[in-house]
């Protein structure tokens, strides 16, 4: 729940005139009120997402928005879980999973998050968590080229603590590991795994040379010009 008009008009110009890594797919997440306005002024090869959407298309659910109403205003992706979501709002694993099932059956792609608190990894059940709400995604998933799984340590999100490369680099490989065993191979190999907790110009390119960290769910320094040097930090 950041910026307004005038501090993201800026930014959008800012990444409209950067030079991005082509090989890199951009989606900037908005506020749903201002997704028109990014989706109209930000470069078209630069997706939008929304935060979050509802489980079904309309009705009687004041202040929520539909998968349909995201397209309508020309708007591909959205994101789910989200740990402030889950932690500071009381979404569960099953109503999230529901999400996920009719935002794919409406044709968004989804970014799916998953993570642990830090009171869970101190406790050793890291995998044990994120394997459980991997699984409330994956029982909801038909298609898996639509989806992007962002692994986001809780303990490390707006914190100043990154998980170390070595720390994300692990989870990342359990995590394909088990779309391995419980969805296929194919998609195991295929399924783009990105990180996200305290991503900065700072930590990102050691992050980024991960074997399995695909990209980033950046936070407080999307909203800064720094952004732009975590799009390019694989080249």
């Amino acid at each position: 729940m950041n910026g307004d008009k005038a501090s993201l008009g800026e930014l959008i110009k800012t990444l409209n005139s950067a030079k991005l890594d082509p090989n890199t797919e951009v989606v900037c997440g908005a506020p749903s009120i201002y997704l028109e306005f990014a989706r109209a002024k930000l470069d078209p090869k630069i997706g939008v997402a929304a935060q979050n959407c509802y489980k079904v298309k309309g009705g009687a659910f004041t202040g929520e928005i539909s998968p349909a109403m995201i397209k309508d205003v020309g708007v591909h992706w959205v994101i789910l879980g989200h740990s402030e979501r889950r932690w500071v709002f009381g979404e569960t694993d099953e109503l999230i999973g529901q999400k996920c099932a009719h935002a794919l059956e409406n044709g968004l792609g989804v970014i799916a998050c998953i993570g642990e608190k830090l009171d869970e990894r101190e406790a050793g059940i890291t995998e044990k968590v994120i394997n459980a709400q991997t699984k409330h995604f994956a029982d909801n998933i038909k298609d898996w080229s639509k989806v992007v799984l962002a692994y986001e340590p809780v303990w490390a999100i707006g914190t100043g603590k990154t998980a170390s490369p070595a720390q994300a680099q692990d989870v990342h490989d359990k995590l394909r590991q088990w779309v391995k065993a419980n969805v296929s191979e194919a998609v195991a190999n295929s399924v783009r795994i990105i990180y996200g907790g305290s991503v900065t110009g700072g930590t990102c390119k050691e992050l980024g040379g991960m074997k399995d960290v695909d990209g980033f769910l950046v936070g407080g320094a999307a909203l800064k010009p720094e952004f732009v040097d975590i799009i390019n930090a694989k080249q």
